[in-house]
């Protein structure tokens, strides 16, 4: 059955955005022939053009033009993720073929994900852009074993247009477009696109500007380059700009809230993540490792750099569950450490206790955003979509010994839980009865649906990819994703929570996800992962007839149904703190601030260091005074989930709950040797202090091991802080017991 089509329009910034571009060439003659027509007007006439648009356009004025390579111009065009940059450039080479008869481009970008879809944009808008100029463009995606498709390229009288991702010039194949071919007429396609003299546009320039990259460009002879980008790395000659700031004020993406979850467990477990290997020339390997650390807040996971050798207990603050726990080898050859004679790889994470209580929570939270949208926004026509990423492809599905798919943990988890949330809004006897019966109709196990990599026994499997690649190279799994683009945004198709592998989340574009889950460690290292998970549903979503639901069709409601909840694996602080300053880095509007700095003098009488002191004591008032503060004081909260749900603003609302199922923690504690460290005491006076205190307050110790020693070591310091100190003495210092 056919399903609904997406409906494009015109927007005032998108078209601003080509006309930033057209009027940088203004004086240049129309000529229209097979090969792109040089430039008649001369570098100055450019560079005020330029400078005229920059004015235009609010934007720093170029005082000459900035070149990265030889060839050509490069024009740079500032565009937030989700406002349809794609849908610019297209629209920009029409204006270009119209106003000067330029016929030949091509289009640069990162990767496969990015590479498919510009090519299903091509096929989306083709009808929109027909209307518009009464022809539709021909685009192609290179491939090195049919290189006829660059002679049909060159030959064109139409807008012809060549879609090539960066790895086309360094792959083992890259030579044979230096080569000479047959079927060209003995010609190298190189000297063919060359001689078309094409004007270049570059997806995501930061991702692109490599030497070999950069040399291949140049050898294509472009005509000038466009890039186009939401985090430039380098603007040259930036012409236009549409940041983050710009985007959201004028409600051209949605709204991001953000659901932050923070687990309050039961002390240490001697977690380890080895988040990845940096390797430097000249310079031993070091792992990038997140572990646990006694602090003064208590235990807390803390990320850092190690080299060969470290020893974790003693970085952690001498945690029992880190004893014979150095690493002993980096091995940056084969991507990995061996720490206490176990092998770990990038990704690996080892005595994680709190990630099936996490991601079960997650799971839950986004089923319960989602049907809450999804029942406000049936009636107006607008299908909901959640997606998750996982890393790994058996956490949702798993084959048997005889090929049988069975559900992954994930799969199980989301079923249990969604079964539990429906039948709890069912029982609402105010439900709509057409949202009722939506819900009612689709089973459970078909209102999700995992898109993976596909083998040849058509099992899902991990994505391919090249080592070191956090993006998948695999075409089956994004054709999936594209052709059933259309198809997920109608009612029709029960499927409406979807999994799929996290290296290929750039593949997903979908305007109606309002919900984005990572079932995933938190990478502290990455600098734009947050703003990368956000940019997944940035797009305004659309309805059942395909119709963009933007300020023009909804006014001032337009960020109430447009509102983006990332469930985030980390607490709301770290997550929101973060995304801020991704956004904020790349914000160019100003020089920096730079706050004045306050210098604060502490004025104290200095103590000579020769002088020590002696602290005497009675120890049986001691062992009273610190037994009655424990039983009055020590209190230990049980294992909670607190989570967080804010749009970025002051305005957070706080809800928590209990930790179920929760296994103990596992290393075993020297009680009376961790108190004796921290308080400086006789094992003796320590046990008769435990052994006066109350057995609930003793029980506490099962409960969190670390907070009870922290505790019981604090508040025995303070009983010891009102003993009486003596004059200073010429001997050692120490805690004299009577």
């Amino acid at each position: 059955m056919p399903f609904m089509k997406l409906q494009f329009k015109e927007q005032d910034f998108q078209v601003q955005a080509a006309k930033a571009v057209t009027a940088c060439f203004e004086g240049q003659p129309f000529r229209k022939q097979a090969c792109n027509s040089p430039l008649r007007i001369s570098e100055k006439r450019i560079l005020e053009n330029i400078r005229w648009v920059q004015v235009g356009n609010g934007l720093e004025e170029n005082s000459q033009l900035e070149k990265p390579t030889t060839s050509g111009y490069h024009l740079t065009i500032e565009m937030e993720t989700g406002t349809g940059k794609t849908y610019t450039y297209i629209r920009t080479m029409y204006e270009l073929h119209r106003q000067y008869g330029w016929s030949k481009f091509i289009i640069i970008v990162p990767g496969i994900a990015i590479r498919e879809g510009v090519y299903k944009s091509f096929e989306i808008t083709q009808d929109h852009f027909r209307e518009l100029y009464g022809h539709s463009i021909r685009p192609f995606i290179y491939d090195s074993t049919r290189l006829q498709d660059i002679g049909h390229f060159a030959a064109d009288s139409r807008i012809s247009v060549m879609i090539i991702n960066i790895q086309a010039f360094s792959s083992a194949d890259a030579r044979r477009i230096y080569q000479e071919q047959d079927q060209l007429g003995s010609r190298r396609p190189v000297d063919i696109i060359a001689q078309a003299h094409p004007v270049m546009i570059i997806d995501e320039p930061q991702s692109s500007d490599g030497a070999k990259t950069l040399q291949g460009m140049q050898d294509f002879n472009p005509l000038c380059t466009l890039r186009y980008s939401a985090t430039h790395r380098s603007a040259y000659n930036k012409i236009f700009r549409l940041d983050a700031l710009d985007a959201y004020r004028q409600r051209l993406v949605k709204q991001i809230q953000v659901k932050g979850i923070q687990l309050k467990s039961a002390g240490a477990t001697g977690f380890l993540y080895l988040e990845r290997i940096i390797l430097s020339t000249g310079q031993p390997p070091v792992a990038v490792i997140e572990f646990e650390k006694r602090t003064g807040a208590g235990v807390q996971k803390v990320r850092r750099k190690a080299v060969e050798g470290a020893d974790l207990y003693e970085l952690s603050g001498r945690i029992p569950a880190y004893q014979n726990r150095k690493i002993t080898e980096i091995d940056g050859y084969l991507n990995r450490i061996i720490i206490g004679g176990e092998d770990v790889r990038p990704g690996d994470m080892l005595h994680n206790n709190d990630e099936p209580v996490l991601r079960r929570i997650q799971i839950r939270e986004t089923i319960l955003s989602h049907l809450q949208k999804e029942q406000r926004l049936f009636e107006k026509g607008i299908k909901v979509l959640s997606l998750f990423f996982v890393d790994a492809v058996e956490k949702y599905k798993m084959y048997n010994v005889h090929g049988d798919a069975e559900a992954g943990t994930y799969a199980q988890i989301f079923e249990e839980e969604y079964a539990l949330a429906r039948t709890e809004m069912l029982q609402n006897q105010s439900l709509p009865s057409r949202y009722r019966q939506y819900l009612e109709d689709a089973p459970v196990q078909r209102v999700h649906a995992g898109y993976f990599s596909i083998d040849r026994k058509n099992r899902m499997v991990n994505p391919s990819g090249k080592r070191g690649s956090l993006e998948s190279d695999d075409i089956s799994a994004y054709d999936l994703i594209m052709k059933d683009k259309e198809r997920l945004l109608s009612f029709e198709e029960p499927a409406r929570f979807l999994f799929s592998h996290s290296a290929l989340k750039e593949g997903w574009d979908n305007p109606n996800v309002f919900q984005i889950c990572a079932l995933k460690h938190a990478d502290g290292g990455s600098q734009t992962r947050r703003r990368q998970e956000v940019g997944r549903g940035l797009r305004l979503c659309v309805n059942n007839r395909g119709m963009r639901q933007d300020y023009d069709v909804l006014g001032e409601q337009v960020h109430e149904i447009n509102k983006l909840t990332v469930i985030a694996s980390e607490s709301y602080e770290a997550f929101a703190k973060g995304l801020q300053q991704e956004i904020t880095a790349t914000w160019k509007r100003e020089p920096a601030r730079v706050e004045n700095e306050r210098t604060i003098t502490v004025s104290s009488k200095k103590i000579h260091p020769a002088a020590l002191y002696e602290i005497a004591f009675d120890t049986q008032q001691l062992i009273t005074n610190s037994s009655a503060l424990i039983d009055r004081r020590l209190n230990i909260s049980e294992s909670m989930y607190e989570i967080k749900t804010g749009d970025l603003t002051n305005d957070v609302e706080t809800r928590s709950g209990a930790l179920l199922h929760e296994p103990p923690a596992s290393a075993a504690y020297d009680i009376i040797g961790e108190i004796e460290a921290l308080t400086q005491l006789t094992r003796k006076t320590i046990v008769a202090i435990l052994q006066s205190i109350r057995e609930e307050k003793f029980l506490l110790l099962h409960q969190n091991p670390e907070a009870f020693i922290a505790g019981c070591g604090r508040l025995i310091n303070e009983a010891k802080a009102a003993i009486t100190v003596t004059a200073p003495s010429s001997a050692p210092a120490r805690s004299s017991e009577g």
